[in-house]
């Protein structure tokens, strides 16, 4: 009867864990699936397209070059490849610039004749309007749209998903900013949490050691958005009055709130694994003269090595996906930082700000989710990056 029993919670025990396995490995297979239709999206706005005069002889334009165009900051279809020729924008709201609404009646029955009308009548104009609008489309040239590329997606400076016609899917200021923010705060919240955990562990005597950790444990059981709150109010004035800024939503100030974040997990997993060296090891080290810093040194932390390692990659982990709290300090701009007192935003802030007003199935939603990717391939080489560290070191 007892093998029996055993047989059967071996059996729950296997399963649980194939049932896990298998849910972790199907919500990562959703996740590429949602994201890669990206790929296959169009550059401009669907239902729409860039239509030209005739003569013009311009073929196609980069996304960036489109956006440039229709923020006036190209103005001479010459910069972009073209002949010397003034660029006269037209978006569907213009028309009445142009027709009277007897020209256009009552319905707006008569606007894509008129539209394609005027873009065969006006030499430098480039017209975005959808396409059922261009009711002769031998007489005029309408610009190759293209899919949306690897390149200006992973290589492109701008996000901004809801430009028309347009959309900028750049991932570089995102990234950017994520490690930007995650690499501060592992910066300032390491040497901290090993201070700390090596006090515990090895110098405090066992009143103030079990008055702290209970007191440390309850730190990483606060909501990340009280966190928010008291970066706003307190880390943010604070680092624009000490540095003179603007505004002081900024890189610094998100990753002062991770590595306030992250401290709890770094200074648990740490002491725990310091704590765990056998009292032989450093009784040994201390016969052999050595002091009691040499043997913290020379003995605790490289037998403690990998459970530090542990604590760190947990650290960086709250760190680098950590949402609602770096979204309420940092400023949420999407530019490329240079230095880590300018406002940046982070993947996981991106995707929770922008994901409810994504239309389900759009370029914008697919970008999101592949985001979301991203940030799983950045945290899957960050473990792997500090588990050949910590093999190495063994």
């Amino acid at each position: 009867m007892k093998k029996i029993f055993e047989k059967i919670v071996e059996g729950i025990l296997a399963c649980s864990g194939f049932v896990t396995s298998l849910t972790i490995v199907l919500i990562v297979l959703f996740l590429f699936s949602e994201a890669l239709g990206l790929f296959s999206s169009k550059v401009i706005e669907e239902g729409y397209v860039l239509a030209l005069n005739k003569d013009n002889r311009v073929s196609e334009l980069t996304p960036a070059q489109i956006k440039n165009v229709f923020d006036e900051e190209v103005t001479n279809w010459k910069e972009v490849g073209g002949e010397n020729l003034p660029i006269r924008l037209f978006r569907l709201e213009d028309i009445t610039r142009y027709y009277t609404e007897e020209e256009l009646g009552a319905a707006y029955e008569n606007a894509g004749i008129c539209i394609t009308k005027l873009v065969e009548q006006t030499p430098g104009i480039i017209a975005f309007v959808p396409a059922q609008f261009i009711v002769r489309p031998d007489s005029v040239h309408l610009l190759k749209d293209h899919t949306i590329s690897a390149k200006d997606v992973f290589a492109g400076a701008e996000w901004f998903p809801t430009a028309t016609p347009a959309p900028q899917f750049g991932f570089l200021p995102l990234i950017t900013g994520t490690l930007w923010v995650s690499l501060f705060a592992i910066l300032i919240a390491l040497p901290f949490g090993l201070a700390v955990a090596i006090y515990m562990s090895e110098v405090a005597n066992p009143k103030i050691r079990n008055l702290m950790k209970p007191v440390i444990e309850l730190l990483s059981g606060i909501p990340s958005v009280v966190y928010g709150f008291f970066g706003l109010i307190v880390i943010v004035p604070f680092i624009q009055k000490a540095f003179d800024l603007p505004v002081g939503e900024s890189g610094l100030a998100g990753s002062i709130v991770l590595a306030i974040m992250a401290l709890p997990t770094i200074i648990t997993v740490t002491e725990d694994a310091m704590r765990n060296c056998p009292r032989a090891m450093r009784e040994a080290s201390l016969a052999l003269g050595a002091s009691q810093w040499q043997t913290i040194y020379k003995v605790v932390i490289p037998y403690s090595i990998s459970g530090i390692t542990s604590g760190v990659v947990l650290g960086i982990g709250r760190a680098v996906g950590e949402t609602m709290a770096v979204l309420m300090v940092t400023g949420n701009a999407a530019v490329i930082p240079h230095t880590i007192l300018e406002p940046l935003r982070t993947i996981p802030a991106t995707i929770a700000a922008e994901l409810g007003e994504a239309p389900a199935g759009g370029p914008h939603y697919e970008a999101l989710f592949l985001l979301g990717v991203v940030l799983f391939f950045i945290s899957l080489l960050i473990n792997f990056t500090v588990e050949a560290v910590s093999a190495r070191q063994k």
